[in-house]
């Protein structure tokens, strides 16, 4: 935590060093701080940070490609004559048990269209998702878990 505190600092720093306080140089500026702390000595609690942002990154990426192409294809379900949606209700079992993690992985899957979460079981051992666009429910439950699941216990551990 304190490492990524001096990497918020680094990106401030940076803003107001450059006197541009947009949030595309603060991004840059985060992007600087990172890679100094990245090639520093050894920080305490580094090797985790840096793994973490890692992660954090690839689940990021993987959800706006999910959200890109479940956007291409509603659109396209809204604007072709021929209806090719099967709105299906899957259970899908969990693997994951924190309360943090399953609170990510259900907005994660309600933000993408064509899902919705419905319910989740009281022992949070599984999610009831609404979904448009499944062929085959095995395949979905897999393609969640190997997916977003798999993703969102790498960041957020």
């Amino acid at each position: 935590m304190r490492i990524f505190l001096l990497n918020l600092l680094l990106a401030i720093s940076w803003a107001a060093l450059t006197g541009n306080a947009t949030l595309v140089n603060l991004s840059f500026g985060f992007l600087l701080g990172y890679l100094a702390l990245r090639i520093s000595p050894e920080l305490p609690g580094g090797s985790i940070y840096f793994k973490r942002l890692q992660n954090f990154s690839r689940l990021c990426i993987f959800f706006l490609q999910e959200l890109v192409l479940s956007s291409l294809r509603a659109a396209w379900e809204v604007f072709s004559p021929i209806l090719k949606s099967r709105p299906i209700i899957v259970r899908i079992p969990l693997e994951i048990h924190e309360r943090n993690q399953i609170f990510v992985l259900i907005n994660l899957i309600s933000l993408t269209p064509g899902t919705m979460v419905l319910d989740i079981a009281p022992d949070n051992s599984a999610l009831i998702v609404h979904t448009m666009f499944v062929d085959n429910p095995d395949r979905f439950r897999q393609e969640i878990r190997l997916g977003f699941e798999r993703r969102v216990r790498e960041a957020i551990s």
